[in-house]
Order: C-alpha cells, then sequence, then structure tokens
C-alpha cells in the first residue's frame, strides 16, 4: 500500500527536470523554461490577428446554378407562347371555376374533420389494453390502406348494387321494421365521395395520433398518474398537448395532400375544381392553360396551408427549443438591419482609415523635418 504523497518503493519520484513547468510569465508555454530577460508578448498582438471567414465555394455553386436554372424556367414561363396566359387570365375566376373550387374545400374540410375524429377514437383503440379493440381498429386500418381511394368512392356509390335496402330492424334479418331507406336515393355522389374519403382518411389519421402519443415520454404518465389526475384530464391536459408536437407536421401534411386528392371524385361526376377544368378544356381544346389554372388554385391554397402549420409548429415549440425559430418578418427586418449596419460599418471604417493615413503621413513629415 502506498500513502498519499510518498514515493512507491524503487520509483525516486517525478524528476524535476524533466517536469514541465509553467513560467511566470504571461503566455509562457508549458514544458518551456522561462527566461527572466524575456519579454512578454505584445498585448495587442491577438487584436491584430485577421479572422478570415471560410469560404464555401461548393455552395456559391451551386446556388448559382439553382438560380439559373430558376431564371431559365421562369424565363420560358413568360416567352413560350403555348402557355396562353390570356386564356389562363379569362378563367382563373370564371364562375365555374370557383364553384368547383368551393365543392373541393367543402370536401376537404369534411373529409379532414370526420377522418381525424375518427382516426381519434381508432387510435385510442389501438392504444388499449382490449385485445378485441386492438384487433378490430388494427384491421380497420389494414384494409382502408389496402384499397385504393378510387375503388372505395366507386363501392359506396355502388352501394345499392348489394344492399337495395338500408335500415333498422330485426339483427340478422332482412326485417327492416324500424325505418328502411333506399340505397340509391340515401347515398348520392357527394354523399359517397365524402365517405369514401373520410374512412380512407381515418385510417392514415389514426396512425398520425397514435405516432404522436407514443412520442410523449412515459414518465410523463407515470408522475400524472402518480399525482392523481384523472385519466380523461391526463390524456387530454397533459399527453396530448405534448403529443401534438409531432402530430401537427404530419397532420398538414394530410390536409394538404387531401386538397389535392379530392381530384379523384371525377370519377363519380361532381364537378369540383379537375373535372370542370376537364369539362372546359374539353370544349375549348385548351388544356395547358386550364391545367394551368387548377395549378394556381392549388398552389395558394397549399401556400396558406403552409403559413399557418408554420405558425402552429412555431407555437408548440416554445417548451422545448431555447429560441423560436423567427418568422419571414422577423428575418426580412434582421437582414435588412444587417445590411443597414453593415453600409455604416463600412463608412466608419472609410473614414477612420482616412485619418489614419492622415496621421501616418504627419507623422512622416513631421519625421522628415526634425533634424
Amino acid at each position: 500500500m502506498t500513502l498519499t504523497g510518498t514515493a512507491p518503493p524503487g520509483n525516486p519520484g517525478p524528476n524535476p527536470e524533466a517536469s514541465p513547468e509553467i513560467g511566470p510569465e504571461v503566455g509562457t508555454e508549458v514544458g518551456t523554461e522561462s527566461r527572466p530577460g524575456t519579454p512578454p508578448a505584445p498585448a495587442d498582438h491577438a487584436q491584430a490577428l485577421t479572422v478570415v471567414r471560410q469560404r464555401h465555394w461548393w455552395r456559391w455553386g451551386v446556388s448559382v446554378l439553382v438560380l439559373f436554372l430558376l431564371a431559365q424556367f421562369i424565363w420560358s414561363l413568360v416567352t413560350t407562347p403555348n402557355y396562353r396566359w390570356d386564356v389562363f387570365a379569362r378563367y382563373i375566376f370564371d364562375p365555374a371555376i370557383l364553384a368547383g373550387l368551393r365543392l373541393t374545400l367543402e370536401l376537404t374540410a369534411v373529409s379532414i374533420l370526420g377522418g381525424f375524429v375518427l382516426g381519434g377514437v381508432l387510435a385510442v383503440f389501438r392504444l388499449s389494453d382490449s385485445a378485441v379493440l386492438n384487433a378490430a381498429a388494427a384491421g380497420y386500418i389494414w384494409f382502408f390502406r389496402s384499397v385504393p381511394i378510387l375503388v372505395q368512392i366507386l363501392i359506396w356509390y355502388n352501394l345499392g348494387y348489394l344492399y337495395p335496402t338500408l335500415g333498422l330492424g330485426t339483427p340478422f334479418t332482412g326485417d327492416h321494421w324500424l325505418v328502411e331507406f333506399q340505397t340509391t336515393s340515401l347515398i348520392s355522389a357527394w354523399f359517397a365521395a365524402a365517405l369514401g374519403l373520410t374512412l380512407h382518411q381515418a385510417a392514415y389519421s389514426c396512425e398520425i395520433i397514435r405516432g404522436g402519443i407514443l412520442s410523449v415520454d412515459q414518465g410523463q404518465w407515470e408522475a400524472a398518474a402518480a399525482l392523481g389526475i384523472p385519466a380523461g384530464r391526463r390524456f387530454f391536459r397533459i399527453i396530448l398537448p405534448q403529443a401534438a408536437r409531432a402530430i401537427v407536421p404530419n397532420a398538414f401534411n394530410e390536409i394538404i395532400g387531401q386538397i389535392k386528392g379530392t381530384s379523384v371524385v371525377f370519377i363519380v361526376a361532381l364537378p369540383e375544381l379537375f373535372y370542370t377544368v376537364q369539362v372546359i378544356y374539353n370544349r375549348s381544346s385548351t388544356p395547358i392553360p386550364l391545367l394551368m389554372v387548377a395549378v394556381a388554385w392549388y398552389a395558394v391554397f397549399t401556400t396558406v396551408l403552409s403559413v399557418i402549420q408554420f405558425y402552429v409548429e412555431r407555437r408548440y415549440s416554445r417548451g422545448t427549443q431555447r429560441t423560436l425559430p423567427p418568422t419571414p418578418w422577423q428575418r426580412t427586418r434582421r437582414a435588412v438591419t444587417a445590411w443597414w449596419r453593415s453600409l455604416d460599418d463600412r463608412d466608419g471604417r472609410s473614414d477612420r482609415d482616412a485619418g489614419t493615413g492622415n496621421t501616418e503621413h504627419t507623422e512622416h513629415t513631421e519625421s522628415t523635418v526634425r533634424p
């Protein structure tokens, strides 16, 4: 056993000549012997160093290439006569186009609202300890994600072929003594499209909500249960707000995709935006300008939803990030402020350089004249 402060047998201890020492002067490096007559480094040595910013030439090259391709694309849009921008301007606010756009938004709102409500219920079933509820939700998700949305809408639209009448009555019999409807009169084209879109969306919304709930740390559940918070309040006040951070981005992607996905309802002759555009360009033989009208309206609503998504995500990021991401207005204001300050600094540096040059010239003149 070796006591603290004594050297072990056979080891004379550290060699004072070989051990590095720190000199008394500030700035002396470790392992060098200090010299009393050596003057210290000048105090302004660090200030005299020039800091050179690293240049990323590949980034500049790729940026120039992207700008060139963008300019080429814009130039082709403006100069190519086959785009027929006069036809585009004539139909962009056409009443038939606006009516189709209104139907597109109606189907999107109904299917998204119903899909996320039903998807939330299915997500709770998938997380349930009940084997029956879990299996039922899993089977629903498997079926509606396996069948294309176009096929689903056609099946609902032709449901009268399978079941001529629908109603309530004695179970496991065809006796609808309580209430009975003709299937063809109950399920219209709009109802079949809305039902197909809603049920299809619910399967994907369920997985989005379930993934967001599973992203919450298990300790949050345990801490809330330890405090005696009821299960319902625990879920809606503690777990769900934290899960929203993971749910919101995917949910907005689904909404944006659903706006464009409603174009499949043309199969049941619903005059939504894409169907209306098809009818018009088949009559006028101008497909490209009319398709550009549809693209423009889809782009407008995608942009609006993207802006809303940014601010919603920014709000939910308040508890997880030290500094929130700047808004577009803040980015613009900071860029303008930095540019303005750079101009002021450049003017001030020019004045200082001019003043320094005059001083050096004066000192040189005085030293030349002085005997």
